[in-house]
């Protein structure tokens, strides 16, 4: 029987009451002076509620894991208490919002780091990637690597984070291991020359995956986390000599903790969808037993078809829901859809960020 992109799907005891999904998305708004969420970050979710599952924003697990400025943590009480003004008012509007938790790796700038020190990474290595420092868009710095005996520091980051998004009133969290941040660079050969246990080997260079989803399914029930990989995206530098069976390592291992969610970016990301030789979305997909969330470029047409055909069991949509804050009902009417302004994406107040109108709304004005 097909299913509709617009009926319910449960995930565990979580009923999301349709399969559109709000991609998570940097917007660099968050108090300068703590990474802290507020009252404007409120708006702006709560705008876009009706989406069956909203993905916060990438959210540094720790001090260290900031790659950009004006991003948010999930580290401090002050923003547990700004991401709870967020969940009250998301939850006020009968929305569901998981945590996307967040180490970006090398993928920072000293300036963004404390005392200045270097950014942290499997190998130091630098990326071929730019990070926003606050004043421009500026090459990111050489990391060093970390320390053997450092990584259950992180690991540990992960946890509290974890924790920390339950008491901030989250639903759940997603890992994000897509688009060459920490969790990616592990797992690739190319950003991971490691010769202890978290590298050379397919099975140790996704042993830091495997740790930090035990880490998250030890605070949430299973089905109340989920991860995103970009499996055959070069983004920030990401490169592999086998992607295909990486991922598919790594994929298999995240299936044995039962998530809720896999959730992929399929090509590059927010660039063609076109796959590179022996690329295989449906062959990695196979091998994760729970939902699938389809993400890059999708059109209203073509996630209808995903669904319906059991491609995808969720749709995830990005730069549409900037300037559609009622992005599925427009979607449900085959309403035209709203363009947004690129020079409003990352920074700055309310225009290009919670002044854009409902279809509704830009009816009667």
């Amino acid at each position: 029987m097909s299913t509709s992109l617009y009926e319910p799907l449960r995930m565990g005891d979580l009923v999301l009451p349709n399969r559109v999904v709000m991609a998570p998305l940097t917007r660099n708004r968050a108090q300068p002076d703590g990474d802290i969420p507020h009252a404007l970050n409120a708006r702006y979710y709560a705008q876009r509620a009706s989406a069956g599952l909203l993905i916060s924003e990438g959210t540094q697990i720790s001090a260290e894991a900031k790659g950009y400025a004006w991003t948010p943590g999930m580290y401090s009480d002050a923003q547990v208490a700004g991401w709870k003004l967020v969940t009250d008012a998301v939850h006020a509007h009968q929305g569901r919002i998981f945590a996307q938790l967040w180490h970006v790796g090398r993928i920072s700038h000293n300036s963004l780091q404390a005392d200045g020190q270097a950014p942290v990474a499997p190998s130091a290595i630098a990326a071929a990637s730019r990070t926003f420092d606050g004043t421009a868009f500026t090459p990111t710095s050489t990391p060093r690597a970390l320390e053997t005996e450092e990584i259950a520091r992180v690991v540990e980051d992960f946890r509290k984070a974890a924790v920390n998004a339950k008491a901030a009133g989250f639903d759940g969290v997603e890992l994000h291991a897509a688009n060459g941040y920490l969790i990616d660079q592990f797992l690739r050969d190319d950003s991971n020359r490691r010769t202890d246990r978290y590298g050379g080997s397919l099975a140790n260079r996704s042993r830091l995956l495997v740790e930090v989803l035990a880490a998250l399914t030890s605070v949430w029930p299973a089905a109340r986390v989920g991860v995103r990989f970009s499996p055959f995206s070069n983004a920030n530098g990401a490169l592999d000599s086998n992607p295909q069976a990486t991922f598919a390592h790594a994929i298999s291992r995240a299936s044995e903790f039962g998530l809720g969610y896999l959730h992929l970016v399929e090509g590059q990301t927010g660039g063609a969808r076109e796959l590179p030789p022996g690329a295989d979305i449906g062959a990695l997909r196979a091998l994760f037993k729970g939902a699938y969330m389809a993400n890059n470029g999708y059109t209203r047409d073509m996630a209808e078809s995903a669904v319906r055909n059991g491609t995808a069991d969720l749709v995830a949509f990005g730069r549409p829901f900037i300037s559609n804050p009622d992005l599925v009902e427009r979607l449900r009417l085959d309403a035209p859809l709203a363009p947004g302004n690129p020079a409003t994406f990352f920074g700055g107040g309310a225009e290009g960020y919670t002044d854009y109108p409902t279809l509704a709304e830009a009816k009667g004005a």
